[in-house]
């Protein structure tokens, strides 16, 4: 027997005709005339190597758990090539290991339909978060609404609606239908929302805008009067912070010419304030000097002496006419602080000198001191008595007497 009769799978004859053996016998496979045995075989075995090969792949697909229908339309397009195959080599052995991959593809067939079913039920889920935050969005009061920030959440969740839909998995239709009619209706109440709130918001800003143009003329009108006018440019002002918003457009516009006008009122005064204070800045001057003159009388103790130098600085005083604004205030503080104190020496005075209080005074003076020696005599008896507990009492009534009786000396 040659080496090519020794080959298990397949023989070469003396014609090249090459057989491959088979369990029910030798099957011809092809000729090969133009070479030696050797070559024949090894030709056919190559063909039986590309088709082990294709098997091998389509194995480790399915192992990698690549679609069950790719592999099964696979495993039967191999099987149909196996069987009766012009190759040589154990073609029983790829019938068997295509055999299993049948198998393999029913699990697999069950195990991607389970996953298949799980990621549509997860994207489900996904999809209806996505509905809810949308109808919660349209649930809320439209008047509490900051619509810049809901419209970009409307925009947001529709984009991610869309990429779910792109890259997710393909729902069931009628979840999927019911699904997006929940999601339109809520975005379609929420443009609706958002349209009648900017409709409302512009009728506001209209009438807001025609009131403060009013405003604005008022205050320009108000010009002629100068500093006159400030008291009822206030009054325009506190109406015009109680208007409201007149839109952005207009506001600034508005506020400048309203501004403009109080600044001619408010410059009006300020010019006049300025010839005041160079007209009485002299008069200033005057009422300092007299206030240093005055303010000695704070330490004076003569009443008489005290009263006739104030009257003589009030007398000049009035006399010398107003300060510049911002002076009042001190200068006159100091003067009624001078004015107190001698007003004060007048009051001691008369209080010490009324016929009617001295003897008031005097006659409670005799009540005193008779209600201290009565006292110091009950003291006494107490002591010796060695009555510490009365002793204490009458001593605090007696303290409180002797203090009075100071008080009217």
């Amino acid at each position: 027997m040659t080496s090519s009769d020794q080959q298990p799978w397949g023989r070469v004859d003396d014609d090249g005709n090459v057989y491959v053996r088979e369990a029910d016998g030798e099957r011809l496979v092809g000729q090969y005339p133009d070479g030696s045995k050797e070559e024949a075989l090894a030709y056919f075995e190559r063909k039986y190597t590309d088709l082990a090969g294709q098997v091998t792949l389509l194995e480790q697909r399915a192992r990698r758990g690549a679609p069950a229908a790719d592999v099964a339309k696979t495993v039967e397009r191999l099987s149909a090539a196996v069987d009766g195959a012009n190759a040589v080599g154990d073609l029983e052995a790829l019938k068997t290991r295509l055999g299993a991959l049948t198998t393999t593809v029913s699990e697999i067939s069950e195990q991607q339909s389970a996953e298949a079913q799980a990621e549509v039920q997860a994207a489900v889920a996904e999809r209806t978060a996505i509905v809810e935050q949308i109808e919660a969005l349209a649930a809320q009061d439209p008047a509490k609404a900051q619509w810049k920030q809901v419209t970009a959440s409307i925009d947001e969740l529709f984009g991610r609606w869309q990429a779910h839909q792109h890259d997710g998995p393909r729902l069931p239709r009628a979840e999927a239908n019911e699904l997006w009619r929940r999601f339109r209706d809520a975005r379609t109440s929420l443009e609706t929302q958002r349209r009648a709130f900017f409709a409302e918001l512009d009728q506001v800003h209209k009438e807001a805008r025609t009131r403060k143009q009013q405003l604005v003329e008022q205050a320009e009108a108000l010009a002629s009067k100068g500093a006159d006018g400030i008291p009822a440019y206030r009054d325009l002002l506190a109406q015009w912070k109680g208007t409201g918003r007149a839109g952005r457009k207009y506001d600034d516009a508005l506020w400048d010419r309203f501004k403009a006008a109080g600044d001619v009122l408010y410059g009006a005064r300020s010019e006049i304030i300025a010839r005041d204070d160079q007209e009485y800045g002299e008069n200033l001057a005057a009422k300092l000097a007299l206030l240093e003159e005055a303010e000695p009388l704070l330490k004076e103790t003569d009443r008489v002496k005290a009263r006739e130098a104030l009257t003589s600085i009030q007398t000049r005083w009035d006399a010398i006419g107003r300060v510049p604004r911002e002076n009042v205030k001190s200068v006159e503080e100091r003067l009624r602080r001078v004015e107190t104190a001698v007003r004060k020496l007048d009051e001691e005075h008369w209080n010490r000198s009324d016929p009617e209080k001295k003897a008031r005074s005097e006659g409670l003076a005799a009540q005193l001191s008779g209600a201290i020696e009565k006292l110091q005599k009950e003291i006494d008896e107490a002591q010796a008595a060695g009555d510490s507990k009365k002793v204490k009492e009458l001593q605090e009534s007696l303290d409180a007497r002797k203090i009075w009786l100071d008080a009217l000396g």
